[in-house]
């Protein structure tokens, strides 16, 4: 029973950091079209976010399938 659970929180981790980097990349396609100059600016700012997601996202899956003991 204990390891349902544990996978069901890192799925729950998964859909999460899935929604974030959505989120973040169309936010800056969205950034981009609406000011092209400042492209370089946008993408160094989304890739640095979506990383801190995915790391966060990978504490969360860590944490889940750890706490099954």
């Amino acid at each position: 029973m204990s390891g349902s659970i544990a996978a069901l929180g890192a799925g729950l981790a998964v859909l999460g950091v899935g929604f974030g980097i959505g989120k973040i990349g169309s936010s800056a396609m969205e950034g981009i079209a609406r000011q092209p100059e400042a492209a370089s600016k946008i993408q160094t700012a989304m890739i640095i976010a979506a990383a801190l997601i995915e790391g966060a996202g990978l504490f969360g899956i860590v944490v889940a399938l750890l706490g099954n003991g």
